[in-house]
């Protein structure tokens, strides 16, 4: 078994980095040697796990339904170091937490501080995508997404729901207004996020119940520039409200007539919801669900 055990972990890391060069450095042994033993891996059992061309490394279907299995193993034993390290330099605890909004983990990160003062947090900001994968890679303990396609390797508690708005420069026609009714934006040049993002998507789908047509002249990667190219006047653009930055020269309008809200939710692998750090931030996320920036 322990000789399996130096093959799998090859394999692991191999599928982890989908690169043998990769592999080799994380695992911190030669190449040659990772390619022996997941070769040996494949030979022994008579399967074939992964696809190799050149430098690009594939999984086959065999590969993935294994690496299902040993992202879980090795994830664990990555936890029980970190777990170590914690203890040898005397720390409460390291709790790593992805997400897609700043603002939103921010809040979460605040409360926390005030309840585990001796707790380190490591915070991360990526896609939906890159942070689900970390969390399968247990390179997180946290995520908080705006969307949760249902997985029996996820535990999953909403967390909190906030209102989109509309933001606008400070000389618009709607800068002295409290609220708008949603069906006034289709006469708006409108500055919207790529395609995939949530927000945008959660706006098409109001209009679209309400047949409004929206008029987009700007596709951003980012809500920074989306309020910096509002402040030129450029178009008017859409935000959770507490993710809305007070840049000068903007002003963020409510919309009404309908709900547009945007839902988070806090998520952790279910093998490791009870592990005493990561329990006590779900335990956490069980408070109000709806949050709204004043």
């Amino acid at each position: 078994m322990y000789q399996y055990h130096k093959w799998i972990r090859s394999f692991h890391a191999v599928a982890k980095t989908r690169s043998f060069t990769a592999a080799a450095a994380y695992l911190q042994i030669g190449q040659p040697t990772v390619s022996e033993q997941v070769k040996a891996l494949e030979d022994r059992f008579a399967v074939e796990l992964l696809y190799r061309s050149g430098r690009h490394v594939e999984l086959t279907d065999a590969g993935r339904r294994l690496y299902d299995i040993t992202e879980g193993i090795f994830g664990q034993e990555d936890e029980a170091v970190q777990l170590l390290q914690s203890l040898h330099s005397q720390k409460t605890g390291l709790l790593r937490i992805g997400a897609v909004s700043p603002p939103v983990v921010m809040n979460l990160t605040y409360d926390l501080m005030r309840k585990h003062p001796g707790i380190e947090f490591a915070i991360s900001i990526n896609s939906e995508k890159e942070t689900l994968a970390r969390l399968y890679d247990f390179t997180i303990d946290i995520a908080i997404l705006a969307f949760i396609d249902p997985d029996k390797r996820l535990h999953v508690i909403p967390y909190r729901t906030y209102p989109i708005v509309a933001v606008v420069r400070d000389d618009h026609a709607w800068a002295n207004k409290a609220s708008m009714p949603l069906k006034q934006i289709q006469h708006e040049a409108i500055i919207m996020r790529e395609s995939g993002s949530k927000t945008r998507e959660l706006l098409e789908n109001a209009c679209n119940k309400q047949g409004i047509k929206l008029k987009y002249v700007m596709e951003l990667n980012s809500r920074e520039a989306i309020m910096h190219a509002i402040a030129e006047g450029l178009g008017i653009g859409f935000v959770a409200e507490i993710e809305y930055t007070a840049i000068p020269g903007t002003k963020a309008i409510r919309l009404r007539e309908a709900a547009v809200t945007i839902d988070y939710y806090m998520c952790a692998l279910a093998v490791r919801k009870n592990r005493p750090l990561i329990k006590s931030v779900l335990d956490a996320g069980t408070e109000p669900k709806s949050s709204r920036k004043k």
